[in-house]
């Protein structure tokens, strides 16, 4: 057989799912990211297809960032576009989760492949470094003085930022619809803000926030986990008096309607890429807790995690 045929063939029984997983890892991936560059999802996304890399389990990877709607712009062209592609990956998470409830889009993670989940962290709530705020405390005081004069910048609506800031405003008095929450398309147009002073306050995971932090650029003031961060000594809201504690989380799914085969192929090729040291890199680089979880206990947890999300979030008069 000449070679051009053989590799023809040995393209389409990998597209096909017919190869062991030994032989699909010349694949390529093509990974969708739905948000704009420079966010949690870019550079998860990013730092993922790097290990993929890196650890032999695809032969190159592709990257579609596609913002907007808390992810589910990109979702829709996800389900709409990849049908059937075992060699799609859509990174995701907790906010997409809160899009969902909030936006109500015709599309959903029902239509997709719950693939593994990557990583997990906490929220960061940032003061630009010239604010006229010095902690968490005087902001509240504002917060109850007057709800609007008080600009917070984050994720799309119903990100983790959002959904602990109208928590924060319930549990101190204030009516959460009250709050001028400004939502950004990605982590980026955050950055752009805070640094720019066109927010009062901001939010998002502690890795997209890390590096302005350490240059004096943001000053934290508190952190939504139930207990400091390490290497950041910052107190939790818990602990000035607020209760609120919510977490945040990422992972991947695949296309609709591709094999249990190729479902299994992709699990198994995500699991060789977190195995790496270049996956490992980028937990220690960007603070992520690694929280792996595969398959259908993954869809499950996704489940469970979208009523508790929703219940939490008409709690906190979101919806």
């Amino acid at each position: 057989m000449r070679r051009d045929t053989f590799l023809k063939s040995l393209a389409a029984l990998a597209a096909a799912g017919a190869l062991p997983v030994s032989a699909q890892t010349a694949s390529a991936i093509k990974m969708m990211l739905p948000a704009n560059p420079g966010g949690g999802w870019d550079s998860t996304g990013r730092a993922l297809g790097k290990a993929l890399l890196d650890s032999g389990a695809a032969s190159s990877v592709t990257y579609d960032n596609k913002g907007g709607a808390a992810g589910a712009i990109g979702l829709a062209q996800f389900v709409n576009g990849s049908k059937g592609d075992p060699n799609a990956l859509m990174v995701m998470g907790a906010v997409m989760l809160g899009g969902i409830i909030t936006g109500k889009p015709p599309v959903n993670l029902s239509q997709v492949t719950p693939i593994a989940r990557l990583t997990s962290e906490y929220n960061v709530f940032v003061l630009p470094a010239d604010s006229p705020y010095k902690s968490m405390a005087e902001v509240i005081a504002q917060l109850k003085k007057d709800p609007g004069s008080v600009k917070w910048g984050g994720g799309s609506r119903g990100s983790t930022e959002h959904i602990a800031a109208a928590m924060l405003a319930r549990e101190v008095g204030v009516d959460p619809a009250k709050i001028n929450y400004v939502a950004f398309r990605g982590g980026g147009e955050a950055i752009a803000a805070i640094l720019g002073n066109n927010v009062t306050i901001g939010g998002s995971g502690y890795s997209e926030f890390a590096e302005y932090i350490a240059s004096g650029k943001m000053k934290p003031i508190g952190v939504t986990s139930n207990q400091r961060l390490k290497g950041i000594n910052v107190p939790t809201l818990k602990e000035q008096g607020v209760n609120v504690e919510i977490g945040n989380w990422r992972g991947v799914y695949g296309a609709p309607g591709i094999s249990a085969e190729q479902r299994k192929s992709l699990i198994d090729r995500v699991a060789k890429a977190v195995k790496s040291p270049s996956w490992a890199e980028a937990l220690q680089k960007n603070g992520w807790t690694p929280a792996w979880m595969a398959g259908d206990e993954f869809g499950n947890f996704v489940d469970n995690e979208f009523a508790s999300l929703r219940a939490t979030m008409v709690k906190a008069g979101m919806v």
